[in-house]
């Protein structure tokens, strides 16, 4: 039985070998016999090279593009950070070789040791020029101000009584007069951000002004000068703030802050005062006498390196029934002129540290009025003053701000210099 399924096997073995036989000797016959020559390969194989060396030239020129394309983005997201950081006041982040290695190559390198934000939490401002801050304090920050304030005003005054026969005689009493006035303000403010976008101010001034008046009479014989001095010290209006950013800004879009301030009379008002037989003041006033409301609009547009900004403001004065003697002249209602205002400057970033600003501020101030009526001595007034500012950031929570005006009109004090110094806690 075995032997009979070795040669079933065995002959089953020899029939698939002829088979295969046969397929090999047919796959042979259809070969072709014609031999390829050295030549055709050496075409075909530089055809091949030429093919292979276009795309890799090709694919050389996509990855040039693609590399640009990321440094292209690397540079406007230092642009944009740069932007976020000078609004608000933190330093301004570096391109790194370190940045600019990770944007070609797309793999995350890291160098050095994060900041800790901890120890480098304060809100940097570019070099303040205006009354009111452009950069709102951070959501839980308290920031606390003091600072001190100085200006000075010249004024002559030529007081004619009598007339005029022809322009160069005149039948009567000249009075000339200069008046120095010098003003020096103490005060402290706080400021505290609700949120992100919302703060509120209080502020405490001290005042303390010291006026000059030197006159003579030049048609009664005198060859001397008359001087008169007074001065005044006390608290003076105390005022407090809020400020809202209206919208999210950034990219090519300004900030926009609403602003509200409201002042008080809580310094001493020019109807208190002490006024002598020559209808002068032996003691001066350390307050505007009146309550004021003063909303304002402040726009800034980041663009780096510079910041530039502006507001509009209008102050009502409101109107005071004083109904009180004053020297020899009995005051009773007063309106006191409401003021418009405007201003615009622009802040530079010197390095992490160091920045400066200028701007120009400018306020209108209407008539007065008097028991409903404008006074006949009373004038619009035009108070205009050129700023420039310096910052410099002492360490992280403190800040050094000083600002020097020059006024451009009459009305406008000659000097004013304000030194501050905020620290945010």
């Amino acid at each position: 039985m075995t032997l009979i399924l070795n040669q079933h096997g065995f002959l089953s073995i020899l029939g698939v070998t002829c088979a295969l036989g046969a397929v090999i000797i047919a796959q042979a016959e259809e070969i072709p016999t014609t031999p390829v020559s050295m030549e055709d390969l050496r075409k075909q194989l530089d055809e091949q090279s030429r093919q292979i060396t276009a795309q890799q030239r090709a694919l050389e020129e996509e990855m040039r593009k693609l590399e640009s394309h990321k440094r292209a983005l690397q540079e406007t997201r230092h642009q944009v950070e740069s932007m976020k950081a000078r609004l608000e006041g933190r330093p301004v982040p570096q391109a790194s070789t370190a940045a600019v290695a990770q944007a070609e190559s797309g793999t995350p390198q890291h160098v050095g040791q994060a900041p800790d934000p901890s120890k480098d939490s304060r809100v940097q401002e570019i070099a303040r020029i205006f009354e009111q801050p452009g950069v709102l304090t951070p959501r839980g920050k308290f920031v606390f101000e003091p600072s001190l304030a100085y200006s000075y005003s010249s004024n002559n005054r030529v007081a004619l009584v009598g007339y005029t026969i022809i322009p160069a005689i005149t039948i009567g009493l000249i009075d000339i007069r200069n008046v120095d006035r010098n003003t020096l303000i103490g005060a402290v403010t706080g400021r505290y951000g609700i949120t992100n976008r919302f703060e509120v101010e209080a502020k405490l001034p001290y005042v303390y002004r010291s006026d000059t008046t030197l006159t003579r009479a030049v048609n009664v014989g005198s060859v001397t000068d008359s001087a008169f001095s007074a001065s005044g010290k006390a608290i003076g209006d105390v005022e407090f703030a809020a400020r809202y950013q209206l919208n999210e800004g950034g990219g090519n879009q300004p900030y926009y802050i609403g602003g509200l301030r409201v002042k008080t009379h809580t310094g001493k008002d020019p109807f208190e005062v002490e006024i002598d037989a020559n209808n002068l003041a032996t003691t001066l006033p350390t307050g505007s006498g009146f309550y004021g409301i003063q909303p304002s609009l402040t726009a800034i547009y980041p663009s780096d390196p510079a910041v530039f900004f502006g507001s509009v403001s209008y102050l009502w004065n409101i109107k005071r029934d004083i109904n009180r003697t004053v020297g020899t002249t009995y005051v009773g209602t007063v309106d006191p002129g409401d003021a418009l205002g405007f201003n615009f400057g622009m802040g530079l970033a010197l390095n992490e540290k160091a920045s400066f600003s200028l701007g120009y501020d400018h306020s209108i101030v209407g008539k007065d009025k008097l028991d409903g009526n404008i006074l006949s001595t009373s004038q619009t007034r035009q108070l205009g003053s050129l700023l420039i500012g310096y910052a410099y950031r002492l360490n992280p929570t403190t800040s050094l701000n000083l600002s020097l005006g020059v006024g451009v009109t009459s009305e406008a004090p000659n000097v004013q210099l304000t030194l501050r110094m905020p620290v945010t806690f």
